[in-house]
């Protein structure tokens, strides 16, 4: 059932809290960008304690606030049936972050959660610490989104040493957050030993040249199982982007990467026109396409990546593009989320 932007406020929360305890065949609930707020959320979330059907809910961008992600936490103690809860831009606050978070330490069933832009007022990283210490528990999570968390070096460090420990991680989403080139000198060295990730979205961060260099030494002669790398609009310049086009060519299994936003000069588009004209990048695997101008090389811009379409459904053109939504060609638990 898809109801995704309407204006179902928390009377139409009501009727579907009535649905989800009364129908057993409902697999797929999306809510997406409609009116529902923390008494609507109260509502879906204890309907679900009986609930043994449902999969997936994704309530993106419903303003359920602190309490609401709560009652969600509390729903996840009972429900041992739901696989994929999509809980970004709902101004979670730091208390409901933290019980998802305790909860997710004992619950088996979930494999992919989104908390993405909570609305955080420490700078101390307290809500990526916990979620840190879940990761070093929790070994049914594939699948884990912390877009706009406001992470740090600090936690990044965090979160990596909880990962050494993790073995069914597969999916790792810190975009937007401002993570540096010291912050990625952990990413480097957990790439060296983790055996699980096969997506790492850094898009929108600022781990310049050095980032991009301590990921390309780790790719290039130790990872064997990352498929795909964002390092959109992340401040790195020719050097660094050599550098990760050099990994690709010792790396036989990372397929995807995509680099837009940063700085090209002529040393990058040439190094990317070669892994693309040699065919160990594939067109439809990067967002780049080169082009020639009186002898030179430069990049054109394409709509690829690894989650394009998570806010939109394009007006023409395939719903389910692999292009635009790599991730969704790489790890099945990725279907809609």
């Amino acid at each position: 059932l898809d109801l995704r932007y309407n204006v179902l406020t928390d009377v139409g929360a009501k009727h579907i809290a009535k649905l989800l305890q009364e129908n057993s065949s409902l697999r797929y609930l999306n809510l997406m960008f409609n009116e529902i707020g923390t008494s609507g959320a109260e509502l879906i979330a204890k309907a679900l304690h009986r609930n043994e059907a449902l999969l997936y809910l994704r309530m993106t961008g419903n303003k359920i606030r602190n309490k609401g992600g709560m009652y969600f936490a509390s729903m996840l103690q009972v429900n041992s049936t739901l696989e994929k809860l999509d809980l970004g831009d709902c101004d979670l606050g730091t208390q409901s972050l933290v019980a998802m978070a305790t909860v997710l330490n004992q619950n088996k069933a979930i494999k992919a959660v989104n908390l993405s832009r909570p609305i955080l007022y420490s700078q101390e990283e307290d809500t990526t610490v916990h979620i840190a210490l879940m990761l070093k528990n929790n070994s049914c999570l594939v699948e884990l989104h912390l877009c706009k968390h406001e992470i740090k070096n600090f936690g990044v460090e965090q979160l990596c040493e909880a990962l050494y420990e993790n073995c069914s991680l597969k999916y790792l989403d810190l975009s937007c957050n401002k993570i540096t080139r010291d912050g990625v000198k952990f990413l480097g060295e957990l790439l060296k030993r983790n055996q699980t990730l096969e997506i790492l979205d850094l898009h929108s961060n600022r781990i310049e040249d050095d980032g991009a260099i301590y990921l390309s030494e780790a790719l290039a002669l130790y990872n064997g199982t990352l498929q795909a790398l964002a390092v959109v609009s992340n401040n790195i310049s020719g050097k660094g982007l050599v550098a990760l086009s050099d990994a690709l060519k010792t790396n036989t299994v990372l397929s995807y990467i995509y680099i837009w936003g940063n700085k090209f000069d002529e040393a990058t588009c040439m190094a990317f026109s070669d892994v693309l004209k040699t065919g160990r990048l594939k067109p439809n695997c990067t967002d780049v396409d080169p082009y020639e101008v009186d002898g030179h090389i430069y990049l054109a811009e394409l709509s690829h990546g690894l989650k394009k379409h998570y806010y939109w459904t394009p007006s023409y053109g395939p719903v389910v593009n692999k292009d635009a939504n790599a991730s969704l060609a790489i790890g099945a638990v990725s279907e809609h989320l």
